[in-house]
């Protein structure tokens, strides 16, 4: 059997064990509403951290995106053959959605830009913009989960953004432990190639 999830996946269950939570998604995926409530409960804490981490507390459609992610999960819930523990499940569905949102409010953002440099102007337009001081690490992690491959940008997400441990995120991905050593490791080299041109990012992205 493998590993259960032991820390803030564990808590996030509240009182229930996995035999239970199995047998909850069982009825949620059949559509009780009573079941379907209790399960959104459950992960709703976590898959909205998970999202936050992606697209920053101050993203536009942080709330859509939310609900998006917790309405995929229930669309997937029929797939779910209790390889893992849901809340790993839910996870990784939430990543994929937040990650894809980010890719298309960036391509929106770049359009937007490229408008306003084509347009004529009497006077400089100030463009909103994230305080670089503050955020430029945070951007740094987000844009590279948006870029890895999606095995690497889920072992890196849920290391880094609901901090499981290497144990915990290989129940979730149903991988050995050591699968996902090396794609956190893999992940990090990428990391570091990204911002090896501003060493000030280094600081504060250490990931153990």
């Amino acid at each position: 059997m493998r590993p259960l999830l032991t820390s803030q996946a564990t808590r996030a269950v509240q009182d229930g064990d996995l035999g239970e939570m199995l047998a909850l998604v069982q009825l949620a995926a059949s559509g009780d509403p009573g079941a379907t409530r209790r399960f959104l409960d459950i992960i709703r804490k976590p898959l909205t951290r998970m999202v936050t981490g992606i697209l920053g507390a101050n993203h536009a459609d942080l709330d859509d995106v939310i609900q998006k992610s917790l309405l995929a999960v229930l669309r997937a819930l029929g797939a779910f053959r209790g390889e893992c523990h849901p809340i790993g499940y839910a996870s990784r569905i939430a990543m994929r959605t937040a990650l894809h949102a980010r890719k298309e409010s960036a391509m929106r953002r770049g359009r937007v830009q490229s408008l306003a440099q084509a347009a004529p102007c009497d006077r400089e337009i100030a463009w909103p913009i994230e305080d670089l001081a503050n955020d430029r690490r945070k951007r740094a992690l987000r844009d590279l989960l948006s870029e890895l491959p999606r095995e690497q940008a889920e072992a890196l997400g849920l290391r880094v953004v609901l901090g499981w441990s290497i144990e915990e995120i290989a129940a979730a991905m149903g991988s050995p432990p050591n699968t996902i050593k090396s794609r956190i490791r893999l992940a990090k080299e990428a990391l570091r190639e990204r911002i090896e041109a501003d060493p000030t990012l280094v600081e504060g992205l250490e990931i153990s």
